[in-house]
């Protein structure tokens, strides 16, 4: 930058740079997502093309910033972690927070034909906010908190929208009868009056979307991709099986199945299968 009479200026600019040490999470939430939903029809309780878009524009961030070790996303939100030890940006807060927001929000508008029937009437709109974690347990208990919301409001969800569009009650009548029930008395109403054990319900819609750089292990070729997994996050097993997470960051392995998510396939369609993996980049030192 030239230097003028002017540059005092730049004197008025806040230092935010994030602690050092610790996990960085920007949380991304879709502003009012009711009325988006409503006025391009998604589908009730859920809707698998409008969460794989969420999906997709959050694997696009993740290509982008190598430092994020995962993604966390359901309904209209999604989480990003950065690894501790990050250099991004300086660790500049608001140059994190506004890269990833916009990033999510180019990308959705991108992916969406690529996943939905219906053109789109107007882009959609994402705050955000960092947040810092200490511990590696205050990280895990964060992403349990968001996991355990899921469940909680899938299952309120799924019974409400079940008595509104297969009972025929109105919004009024189901939400008095599911007023004071717990999961329980849910379970029981889906089970009675649909036939539906809740438990065998796609796991997407009950665990949200886990996203983790692989390792994608195709015969004797590999290449490194973002895959979509739907975990429990809540138990300490998820953890033991994807130790890079909290580790030293390499990115584990993922054998692939039969049939590849379409995520990953869109991801590695046309491109040369690599036997090496990519190092990890340390994105933007930059200002």
């Amino acid at each position: 930058m030239a230097c003028s009479r002017f540059e005092y200026v730049k004197s008025f600019e806040q230092d935010d740079s994030i602690l050092p040490n610790v996990w960085i999470v920007i949380r991304i939430d879709g502003k009012k997502f009711h009325k988006f939903s409503k006025t391009h029809d998604f589908e009730k309780p859920n809707d698998e093309n409008a969460l794989n878009v969420m999906n997709a524009a959050a694997t696009a961030v993740m290509q982008e910033f190598r430092d994020i070790v995962l993604a966390y996303g359901q309904s209209d939100e999604y989480s990003f972690v950065f690894r501790k030890e990050t250099a991004t940006f300086k660790r500049r807060s608001a140059k994190l927070l506004t890269y990833v927001t916009s990033l999510f929000s180019s990308s959705y508008v991108m992916q969406w034909s690529k996943w939905m029937n219906l053109p789109l009437a107007y882009a959609p709109c994402f705050d955000g906010r960092v947040v810092l974690y200490p511990s590696e347990q205050n990280l895990k208990d964060y992403l349990s908190w968001r996991q355990a919301d899921v469940h909680v409001n899938n299952l309120y969800n799924t019974a409400f929208w079940k008595l509104v569009l297969e009972k025929g009650l109105t919004n009024q009548e189901a939400e008095a009868k599911l007023r004071g029930t717990f999961s329980a008395d849910k379970n029981e109403l889906l089970f009675q009056e649909f036939g539906i054990n809740y438990n065998n319900l796609p796991a997407m819609y009950r665990k949200g979307t886990i996203l983790l750089r692989k390792r994608v292990i195709l015969g004797e070729k590999s290449r490194q991709a973002v895959v979509p997994l739907h975990e429990d996050l809540i138990s300490s097993q998820f953890w033991k099986e994807h130790t890079e997470i909290l580790g030293k960051y390499v990115p584990g392995t993922y054998n692939a199945p039969q049939t590849l998510p379409r995520l990953v396939e869109m991801q590695l369609n046309g491109k040369e299968l690599d036997d090496e993996a990519e190092e990890p980049q340390n994105l933007a030192g930059t200002s």
